[in-house]
């Protein structure tokens, strides 16, 4: 390896010159300074992470908690997008990102904690995970530097998408379309879902429509198999819903399946939203309507907030920050 002792030699200057040039101290001439860099590059000189951690007291090492119950991994059409912004505004501010080991096979695996201090991380996104556990509320509860995205814990940033507004501005939609017997498949209970299912019921009262209890079901979040069985359910009702909203796309997907297999046509006989905005529901027919979420936005705000927090932690703001999605039409809520 390439030491700051060879590249002064190179450049006939002492190794404290050098060990200046490459931290853009202001003590040396500019000219110096880039002739020095330049000599660094041409010899592949690369700083050791080891010796910038004892400098810097930081590793520019970024954990991300992610672990979802239907072990879908980065296949997740919803978070994938968001850890790709995420990964993108880390990695131009400097930041690695490296995923927290939530393996429950091996016998002696480290805490989410442990793993964050063993791994040395600045911060840690705990993205999708089951918020409840104790592992979680003890990372979150740490002197390690946490935001969260769609879970809300007191004294931490949290990044959540605007799932009131969503679920308003879609039903709000629906109900504009000529539909009064509109169903809601929801997601298991979370934050998440008890914000939708409320502003669901909320928006529902103040549109003066009737949702009787057998026209809301439950279903979990990315099970098309789940959603076929209740949509199944709905459609076996004396007067069944003209429209069906689904927890996510995935699951809309299984819903529009069980329709079209008891011959009924989408929208025709019965429409269906979906909620999330996934690439699949823009290339099926019909084109799903549903909420589309601003993956992109909620990515880069949660890099942004954490690394704030890691490199100004006196002066960074601990807050909500909520991000709004909007409708997108599609063609599988029809006109009643």
């Amino acid at each position: 390896m390439v030491s700051m002792k060879d590249i002064s030699v190179a450049c006939g200057v002492s190794i404290a010159t050098v060990s200046k040039a490459l931290n853009d101290h202001n003590d040396i001439g500019s000219e110096t300074k880039q002739h020095i860099k330049q000599v660094a590059k041409e010899m592949g000189y690369l700083p050791n992470s080891a010796a910038k951690a004892l400098k810097t007291n930081r590793t520019y090492n970024i954990g991300v908690l992610f672990s979802d119950d239907n072990h879908s991994g980065l296949t997740h059409d919803y978070f994938a997008f968001v850890l790709d912004s995420f990964k993108s505004t880390a990695e131009r501010k400097g930041y690695d990102i490296t995923f927290i080991n939530v393996s429950r096979s091996k016998d002696r695996r480290m805490s989410y904690l442990e793993h964050s201090r063993y791994r040395g991380f600045d911060g840690v996104a705990v993205v999708c995970v089951n918020f409840y556990d104790p592992e979680v509320e003890e990372l979150v509860k740490s002197e390690i530097p946490v935001i969260t995205v769609d879970h809300v814990f007191n004294n931490r940033i949290s990044i959540v998408s605007d799932n009131v507004k969503g679920m308003r501005d879609l039903l709000t939609y629906i109900y504009k379309q000529g539909h009064r017997k509109i169903a809601y498949i929801h997601g298991v209970d979370s934050s998440v879902t008890r914000n939708r299912l409320s502003s669901f019921y909320h928006t529902a009262e103040e549109l003066g429509l009737y949702v009787p209890d057998e026209y809301v079901l439950e279903a979990p979040y990315r099970d098309a198999a789940a959603a076929r069985i209740m949509t199944e359910k709905l459609l076996d009702l004396r007067t069944p819903p003209t429209c069906i909203c689904y927890p996510d796309d995935f699951s809309a997907f299984g819903g529009m399946n069980a329709i079209m297999e008891r011959g009924l046509k989408i929208p025709e006989d019965v429409s269906v939203a979906g909620y999330d905005g996934i690439r699949a529901g823009m290339h099926i027919e019909p084109q799903l309507t549903t909420i589309k979420q601003d993956t992109a936005r909620l990515g880069r705000c949660a890099a942004e907030k954490l690394i704030s927090l890691i490199e100004r932690p006196k002066s960074t703001i601990i807050e909500q920050v909520i991000v709004e999605g909007k409708v997108l039409e599609g063609r599988s809520v029809g006109k009643r």
